[in-house]
């Protein structure tokens, strides 16, 4: 190295060293206050340069970042003082000196410029010419910047990549990957949901729109009515509606049309299992050559719906068949069925009642005759018909003797009380008091005689106040025997039900079923439905698995 170059202080920064006005730069950078006796101000424009540059000191540009803006400066034909006082400069014509297509255009290539050793070519040839540096000389002389060399063969692009276009790149890089995924992922979702959901729905549309068979529906309403004059025979029986007072009997009819029993029936009178057997009905909904009951029963009742409305008391049955005259005629046939069943229902309702009161009514009444019987008997077989009578007889003989006897003995005493009885009186009143007192003794006997032994008056008489007191209580629970079949035949009468047709059935003239449209969408929903619980569950346990 030359003795300039060893000699050249380090401590200097490049920048201030590259320019020719480094003194003087110097100088104007940081001004040195005049004096208190020369009087000098500085301008307010000074003053803003100053801290200006001050201010851009603090920013804390490096030594590459100053000599670009000092270039740039330069290059827009702007006479700084300083590296900051170029930033300064810069920034007040609204150029920032840091802008990436600022610095690109300080890079011109010039005519002539040789390459450097190795091929490269040397970008900065002039930088030797630069002031500042080793053999330069210090002039006012205008300085130029140093050129691009242009280079004479083709030249490869730098491999060196800036942070921000590599972050760049990358996350460009990413996004694609992203987007490359979830096109793959995509995919893979319509390929399953075509596979799952779509497949299967174009299946059963195609069924329901070409292979399934037409069937017919025919409707029908009925209902069930009690008797019109019972409304008041019970205590509520005016209060309660007529559909809740047969509301049993509808649901047991109800039950019994969708019982195998009204199929069985069914296939006896018209022919159910023939019907559903023929070979122009699909596969889904034919039955086999030879079903047996189960497969039929299923057949009937996916055919046969009936339903029942407690608050109308209407029963509404629907009756589907591959021909309308065929459901028309099955409906009429379990119409006819349910009226037979709702005759059943009532008559054994009223047969049980009126039974129970009949069987009430003949046990009384043969009580009633084998007491009245009993009496007689006793009649019959004792001395008298009326021993109660005999006896009362007798005690009022009794009564009249005694009484007549007191009286005679007041006459005798009456006549003995004279100092001179008449003794003719006196004999015939002893004798009349003695006749009286015989035949007394004689009504006692004869009244002991009838109170006494097993055939006594008194013994027959208590045998037929029991007799009588017993077809008194027999008479009494005839009576209400009597009364009990009564209202058991009223109640009877109240338990008489009738089956009216409100709406009855007609062949249809078109298919109701299969309803190709909703099924489908139906179909549609069942897939996507079963797909999309399938799908949760597998990635519930792909989660638990993996975590």
């Amino acid at each position: 190295m030359g003795s300039g170059q060893a000699s050249r202080p380090e401590a200097v920064e490049p920048s201030e060293q590259d320019s020719p006005q480094h003194g003087a730069a110097q100088r104007r950078a940081a001004p040195v206050p005049p004096s208190a006796d020369q009087g000098e101000v500085a301008s307010p424009r000074q003053v803003d340069s100053e801290n200006s540059i001050d201010a851009i000191r603090q920013e804390g540009l490096t030594g590459r970042q100053l000599r670009m803006a000092r270039r740039v400066a330069q290059r827009h034909n702007l006479a700084p003082t300083s590296d900051f006082d170029a930033v300064r400069l810069l920034r007040a014509q609204g150029i920032d000196p840091f802008q990436r297509s600022n610095m690109l255009e300080l890079v011109v290539p010039q005519a002539g410029a040789e390459p450097h050793e190795g091929g490269a070519p040397d970008a900065f040839a002039g930088l030797a010419a630069a002031p500042g540096g080793a053999g330069s000389k210090n002039t006012g002389e205008k300085v130029q910047l140093p050129q691009t060399v242009p280079v004479k063969r083709q030249q490869l692009p730098s491999t060196e990549i800036s942070p921000a276009d590599r972050r760049a790149t990358e996350i460009q890089n990413m996004q694609m990957d992203i987007r490359r995924r979830r096109r793959k992922k995509m995919g893979l979702l319509l390929v399953r949901l075509a596979f799952f959901v779509m497949l299967p729905t174009f299946f059963a549309g195609y069924y329901f729109y070409v292979i399934a068979t037409p069937m017919y529906a025919t409707k029908s309403e009925f209902l069930i009515i009690q008797n019109e004059g019972s409304g008041g025979a019970g205590p509520l029986g005016g209060l309660l509606p007529t559909q809740f007072a047969t509301n049993s009997d509808s649901i047991a009819v109800q039950g019994f049309l969708q019982s195998k029993d009204a199929m069985l029936r069914l296939d006896r009178d018209v022919g159910f299992k023939s019907h559903f057997t023929q070979d122009w009905i699909d596969p889904i909904q034919r039955l086999s050559a030879d079903p047996t009951n189960e497969e039929a029963y299923k057949t009937f009742k996916k055919n046969i719906k009936i339903g029942y409305d407690p608050t109308e008391g209407m029963i509404r049955m629907e009756v589907a068949a591959a021909d309308p005259e065929v459901a028309a005629d099955f409906s009429r046939q379990l119409i006819s069925y349910a009226e037979e069943r709702v005759n059943n229902l009532s008559q054994q309702k009223r047969e049980d009642q009126m039974k129970d009161a009949r069987e009430g009514f003949e046990r009384a009444d043969e009580e009633r005759r084998s007491a009245q019987e009993a009496l007689v008997r006793l009649q019959i077989d004792g001395s008298t018909l009326d021993p109660e009578n005999v006896i009362a007889s007798y005690r009022t003989q009794i009564s009249n003797i005694e009484t007549q006897i007191i009286e005679k003995e007041i006459e005798l005493a009456s006549l003995l009380n004279n100092a001179r009885p008449n003794q003719s009186r006196v004999d015939a009143t002893r004798g009349t008091l003695e006749i009286l007192e015989t035949q007394l003794d004689i009504l006692n006997d004869k009244m002991t005689d009838v109170s006494k032994g097993e055939n006594s008056l008194a013994e027959l008489a208590a045998r037929i106040q029991i007799a009588q007191a017993d077809l008194a209580a027999r008479d009494m629970m005839m009576q209400s025997a009597l009364q009990q079949m009564e209202q058991a035949r009223v109640e009877a009468t109240r338990q008489v039900r009738y089956l009216t047709v409100a709406v009855e059935p007609i062949a249809s003239e078109e298919p109701s079923f299969p309803r190709a449209f909703e099924n489908t969408i139906l179909a549609f929903l069942v897939f996507a439905g079963i797909y999309l619980m399938i799908s949760i569950t597998a990635s519930i346990l792909r989660e638990q698995v993996t975590s």
